[in-house]
């Protein structure tokens, strides 16, 4: 296991997930959506999208 590999994908599915988050939002938002999280729930949902984000990666490169 190459730790330089494994700590970039880490940081690049870190910096991605709330760009796609909040694109959904916005997406959401354009057809009449309200959404509104918590400080508890963003970050929740922030690290599982990183979460699945690693895993799509680790899915490709495999």
């Amino acid at each position: 296991m190459d730790i330089k590999n494994t700590i970039i994908n880490l940081l690049v599915s870190l910096i991605l997930s709330p760009i796609i988050i909040y694109i959904v939002l916005t997406i959401a938002r354009l057809a009449g959506s309200n959404y509104e999280m918590s400080h508890g729930e963003t970050w929740i949902i922030w690290v599982l999208m990183a979460i699945l984000i690693r895993i799509s990666i680790e899915k490709k490169s495999s």
